[in-house]
Order: structure tokens, then sequence, then C-alpha cells
């Protein structure tokens, strides 16, 4: 449920945006195929996707139920979580605390606002102020950026 907080506040972003913690790429093309590639960036790393979600299918279907209203928001809304053991534990053996982290997420979406606009995105990882995974979060914030470049051929 953290990813749909993190999806909702972003409904307004375009191009390279940073806010709240999150880092975000626009991209044009259809939804469905970029969503595809963010999938395949991510497996292609050899990793494992635990969930994919989707949040754009949910807010259909709850719309209203939870607020009186059946606007449709997304055209397409999908987060991806997943681990990394690798960098997991280097995460965690700088910072037991960091275990909260864990695991990263990834997501794509498209309004039905802006049609054709894709973005694309990432929830960076923060110390909380101890510094003593830093370094190690710099590095996997990279490592994200890489995965979701990759995808969007930037």
């Amino acid at each position: 449920m953290r990813a749909l907080s993190f999806l909702i506040g972003l409904l307004a972003l375009t191009g390279t945006v940073f806010a709240d913690g999150l880092k975000t790429y626009t991209v044009k093309g259809a939804f469905d195929g970029v969503a595809f590639d963010v999938e395949s960036a991510i497996v292609d790393k050899g990793l494992v996707i635990d969930t994919k979600g989707d949040v754009g299918r949910m807010l259909q279907r709850t719309g209203k139920d939870v607020s009186d209203s059946a606007k449709e928001i997304y055209a397409g809304a999908t987060y991806f979580t997943f681990c990394s053991a690798v960098h997991s534990r280097k995460m965690m053996e700088a910072d037991a605390d960091a275990m909260g982290l864990c695991p990263y997420v990834v997501f794509v979406y498209e309004t039905v606002a802006k049609p054709g606009e894709v973005v694309v995105g990432y929830r960076k990882l923060e110390d909380d102020g101890s510094d003593k995974a830093e370094d190690v979060l710099e590095e996997i914030d990279k490592w994200l950026d890489g995965i979701v470049r990759s995808a969007i051929g930037k």
C-alpha cells in the first residue's frame, strides 16, 4: 500500500523528477509496452519479482466504495517489488535497521489526462540520518536508476 500512496502523489509529475523520495522519468509510448520493458529489465538482472500490483485496476474497482467517484485516473498503473540478495545484504550489514527499505519498488503509470505519456520511476532509498548505510544506499539508488533507464532507453 505504500507504493499506492507514492503513485497517487505522482499524478501531475512529468520529465525527470525527484519528489518525496521518488525519481521518475516520462517517456512517450504505449503503457503495456513500457511496463513490459520495465518488467524485463528487472528480470534481466537476474531478479525475481515478488509482487506485480495493478493500482489502476484497484482504483477502478474501489472508486465508488471509497470516494463516491468513478473518475478514471490511470490508463494503466503497475508496480513491481523485488529484492537483491547482493544489494540487500550490503545494505543490512551496514545498518540492520535498513531492512525496512526492502523490497525495492519500481512503478509505471499513464494517466487518463495525458495519454501516451508514461511515467516510470522508483522509490529512492533514504538513510534515517545515521549515515551508517549512506554509501550503500547511494550505490543501490544508482543501480535502481540503471534498471529504470535501461528499460526506457535512456
